[in-house]
């Protein structure tokens, strides 16, 4: 025997909840201004999206170049604390 259980998110509102909340919205802002919002709202979504995906991108390359120079930083890195530790050593004398 299977059950079907109704998908019930608790905290979202369902159908007559909708219904209330678009009468509030159309009282409070007005017929007219409600597809300019949903219109605004769109868009900012779709930059929000873009500027995600560029930084999704940069964090790729950068991953992908990190890996291919990872070993020409660190001798750089040995490198600099070789000549760092000798500066030093001879210059306080």
């Amino acid at each position: 025997m299977v059950t079907t259980v109704p998908l019930q998110i608790p905290g979202i509102p369902g159908g007559p909840e909708l219904l209330i909340i678009l009468l509030i919205a159309v009282l409070l802002f007005g017929a007219n201004k409600i597809p300019k919002l949903a219109r605004s709202s769109g868009e900012a979504i779709g930059e929000f999206q873009k500027g995600r995906e560029e930084v999704e991108e940069e964090l790729q390359e950068m991953q992908e170049s990190g890996s291919d120079t990872s070993d020409e930083d660190s001798e750089d890195t040995l490198d600099l604390e070789e000549e760092s530790t000798s500066s030093t050593s001879s210059g306080g004398s």
